[in-house]
């Protein structure tokens, strides 16, 4: 059975690894709105998810990426089976351009602001499959056990607060956006899912 989310991790990895160490790689292809706006490099909207500011950065997110991706594809599978993928794909990549959007239209004009990050890629799935299943208990570095709301909630206190300190190259702020537009995306595409959502919401399981 085919993953898409293996290929996704093995290009992220790569790219962001590749960009450590070449400043020009990261320079050409991270997140500048101003670059955007008045040099129309419009790829940037996708790119700048390939590519990651640290190696704890990369980790993490290719770890959620990871845990929840493959929950993704397989609920998507179950629901739509013959056009999954193309589901899976509109899901990942429109996260990324949703988180960044509200970033675009704020520093079209600021040459200095930079962003890199898969997260708001990530936080489209996390929450995708929490509407999936979610009591579904995950575990992190098969230890830590926590439904899949829980872990969603955990996220975005976590992405609130990194967002406050603005002391890296991370658009935080975005990934509320992404996992806005995972939510809604997944809520819209069939309304049985909707409907069992709602249902499995109102009966928690622990």
């Amino acid at each position: 059975m085919k993953y898409f989310t293996f290929y996704i991790i093995l290009a992220t990895a790569g790219f962001s690894i590749a960009a450590f160490q070449n400043t020009t790689l990261m320079a050409r292809y991270q997140f500048n709105a101003y670059m955007i706006h008045h040099r129309n490099q419009w790829y940037r909207f996708v790119s700048h998810a390939f590519l990651h500011a640290d190696w704890s950065h990369l980790i993490i997110n290719m770890l959620v990426l990871y845990f929840f991706g493959l929950n993704v594809e397989n609920s998507l599978r179950f629901f739509f089976d013959g056009y999954s993928t193309i589901l899976f794909l509109l899901l990942y990549f429109g996260g990324i351009v949703a988180a960044s959007a509200t970033t675009y239209f704020k520093h079209k004009d600021d040459y200095s602001y930079n962003s890199v990050g898969a997260s708001g890629a990530v936080s489209a799935l996390l929450f995708s499959s929490v509407v999936f299943d979610p009591w579904n208990k995950i575990y992190l570095y098969g230890i830590i056990g926590l439904p899949g709301i829980a872990w969603a909630l955990i996220y975005v206190g976590y992405s609130y607060y990194m967002g406050k300190k603005q002391n890296d190259n991370i658009n935080h702020d975005a990934h509320l956006w992404g996992g806005v537009f995972g939510l809604v995306f997944t809520l819209i595409i069939d309304f049985e899912i909707t409907d069992r959502f709602f249902k499995l919401l109102s009966n928690p399981q622990f």
